[in-house]
């Protein structure tokens, strides 16, 4: 999906060294660790608006009480008019809980399961072992309307792969004809389709035919295509308004992957509001545009914490044992409309951003204003209270 997808991987690894290697805190750590703060489990008669935490001022003491307490009462009611798509990770289990007690707030949701595979001119859809069809059962409990379209990925393709599929028509058709396959057999909707950026920008004429031949084709099987897609700005123009225009009234919707604005190597925010605008805007300029509503704007529930050693990816619990166990101060800027904080552990400054209701809030109030969706990725990542916003 995105470029942190091998961080998170990664990550993790990275992390539980990291750990291991630390092992006890010294003397001095020991005397600069921050009172451990209470988590506050009982059910919320109020939503996060109510209960007064959609602020500027967030606080550490008050993420860490109240993040898993949500308005129980409207936990299947959207607050969100316009489309939703979530994606759930296996990675991530807590997605699949999340899927099912939020479900009716959300119209697509997209489990990151699938790959379609070439292999001696034949094709195959596998991930199969992943399908759960238990939990699709609970999840389709809490909303019978809701679409699931799993990711399928171009998994171990070659550009000789991509070069044969796009320029043969009858091969194109009869890969999109065995996926479709797959997809009825398994009960779902349609899929969200992964490919644009693996060809680096190039081809986009061939890929934009490939993507259409492709919606055309599962629509005739009543399935649903969404497309991802990158940002056109800041991203070497892989997908821009030319590409927008070509495939804007075949597909039903653009995952926009608008976020990883900053990395490692130059740390920083994760979406400002203003690039995200930007995005929206040079892909759809005008706001009659009757397709505009298919782009589905990105939001991250995860973050980063950037070192003078690097930067790795954060996730819900890892943000709350860090806010736990420094009680940092947040910082709110105004022109990203992002918060971040920072600690010291041993001698190494950590800089984190990561999502908080507000900068949720905003975002929403912007797709709001754009007359756009909004993509998640992924639930799995975020805090339970998040979804008293959607």
């Amino acid at each position: 999906m995105r470029k942190c997808d091998l961080f998170f991987a990664v990550g993790v690894l990275v992390c539980l060294m990291s750990q291991a290697a630390e092992g006890t805190l010294s003397k001095k750590d020991k005397s600069k660790k921050a009172k451990e703060l209470k988590i506050d489990k009982r059910p919320a008669s109020e939503d996060v608006h109510k209960r007064g935490l959609v602020v500027e001022a967030a606080r550490s003491k008050d993420i860490v009480k109240e993040h898993s307490r949500f308005h129980d009462k409207t936990a299947n009611e959207p607050a969100f008019a316009a489309d939703s798509l979530v994606y759930v990770t296996p990675w991530n289990s807590h997605g699949y809980d999340i899927a099912k007690r939020f479900g009716g707030k959300f119209n697509y949701l997209s489990p990151v399961w699938l790959q379609i595979k070439r292999q001696h001119g034949t094709f195959r859809v596998e991930g199969g072992h992943d399908i759960d069809a238990g939990w699709l059962r609970d999840v389709r409990k809490a909303n019978a309307e809701i679409n699931i379209v799993p990711r399928i990925l171009f998994d171990g393709w070659r550009g000789e792969d991509f070069s044969t599929v796009m320029s043969n028509p009858q091969v194109a058709d009869s890969m999109t004809s065995i996926l479709a396959d797959f997809l009825q057999d398994n009960s779902f909707h349609g899929c969200v389709i992964e490919v644009w950026s693996q060809l680096g920008g190039h081809m986009r004429t061939e890929l934009a035919g490939l993507v259409a031949r492709m919606a055309n084709g599962l629509h005739k099987h009543d399935l649903k295509a969404i497309l991802v897609i990158p940002p056109p700005i800041g991203r070497s123009g892989m997908f821009d308004k030319t590409d927008y225009d070509r495939l804007s009234g075949v597909v039903d919707g653009f995952s926009l992957m608008t976020y990883d604005y900053s990395s490692p190597a130059s740390p920083g925010p994760n979406a400002p509001i203003d690039w995200m605008r930007k995005c929206v805007e040079a892909l759809s300029p005008s706001s009659s545009d009757q397709h505009r509503r298919k782009i589905l704007l990105g939001l991250n529930f995860y973050g980063y914490s950037y070192s003078s050693q690097g930067g790795l990816p954060v996730v819900g619990h890892e943000y709350i044992k860090q806010l736990n166990e420094h009680s940092p101060k947040l910082k709110w800027d105004k022109k990203t409309a992002e918060h971040s904080l920072e600690y010291t552990v041993k001698n190494i400054k950590h800089k984190v951003y990561y999502p908080t209701l507000l900068s949720i809030y905003k975002r929403l109030q912007l797709a709001e204003e754009l007359g756009v969706g909004i993509s998640i990725w992924e639930i799995g990542q975020g805090l339970d209270y998040f979804y008293d916003l959607l």
